[in-house]
């Protein structure tokens, strides 16, 4: 029997992938927050609405998303570094070669 090769094609995303700089993420969670805040606010006046209700119950989860999103692009990048600890063994060779 002869072994058939079997060929893997890439998928290719549907869309092209927009790299996008830290500021422009920032000032779109801003926004986002904003409108979502707006909606809600406008929508709690006039919740005896079904469709405003809904649209006040979806608003609120938004705001939630984009605080979350927002508060985490202002957490500080974490390092791979493995810095060591300091061990009783290593304070003590270090206390040996001064």
């Amino acid at each position: 029997m002869e072994k058939q090769e079997i060929k893997i094609e890439e998928k290719k995303p549907l869309l092209p992938r927009i790299d996008i700089d830290l500021d422009t993420k920032k000032e779109i969670a801003k926004i986002g927050m904003t409108a979502s805040m707006g909606i809600t606010v406008a929508t709690s006046m006039y919740m005896k609405n079904k469709f405003m209700k809904r649209l006040h119950v979806v608003a609120g989860v938004a705001l939630v998303g984009f605080s979350y999103w927002h508060h985490t692009l202002y957490q500080p990048a974490k390092k791979k570094e493995n810095k060591e600890l300091p061990t009783p063994s290593n304070e003590k060779q270090t206390e040996d070669k001064e």
